[in-house]
């Protein structure tokens, strides 16, 4: 799929951190796996945003990209420092010199990164499919991360996105009009 690009945001080792792991953090790996085994055999490009700032800091093991789906050699991996992934980053020119009009959008933190994202990207006029099982935060004093992700889900498919499920994904040819 010429058009179409899988945008992995934010899924550095500080997310995993024993003391306070991320919501369901191993169904999040195994499903981005899946994600991204297939666009790379489907030759749609995987893209990274990684996120800086004092607790992501440049360089150390908390900021690194979790080694189970790490950039292969040659993959785009975007620095960013706002929950934006488009603001003062080169994400979006690098996807216009790609011609990419199709976004499907998974990773952290839904209700900074994953929400702010998929807005913007819909702004700029990307078709944005948002993998609904593919996205986590953590539990608040008010609501659980589950409420939370159902809740984003729910808003961001009203006006900007289509969601779909990690085994709904299709990156094939013949399925260029469904991802």
């Amino acid at each position: 799929m010429k058009n179409t690009a899988l945008l992995i945001i934010d899924v550095q080792n500080a997310m995993f951190d024993e003391s306070n792991p991320i919501h369901e953090g191993e169904q999040l790996l195994n499903n981005l796996k899946e994600l991204i085994i297939h666009a790379r055999t489907s030759n749609v490009p995987v893209l990274f945003v990684q996120h800086n700032d004092e607790e992501f800091v440049t360089g150390t093991h908390p900021w690194e990209i979790h080694s189970s789906i790490a950039p292969q050699i040659g993959e785009v991996v975007v620095q960013k420092n706002t929950p934006d992934s488009f603001h003062k980053t080169e994400l979006h020119e690098i996807l216009k010199a790609r011609h990419i009009q199709n976004l499907i959008i998974a990773g952290n933190q839904t209700e900074y990164c994953i929400d702010t994202t998929t807005r913007r990207a819909r702004s700029l006029g990307y078709k944005v499919t948002l993998v609904s099982d593919a996205h986590r935060t953590w539990n608040t004093d008010d609501l659980s991360a589950k409420q939370i992700i159902d809740h984003h889900n729910k808003v961001l498919a009203n006006a900007f996105a289509s969601l779909k499920e990690t085994k709904e994904i299709q990156f094939s040819e013949t399925s260029k009009n469904h991802a």
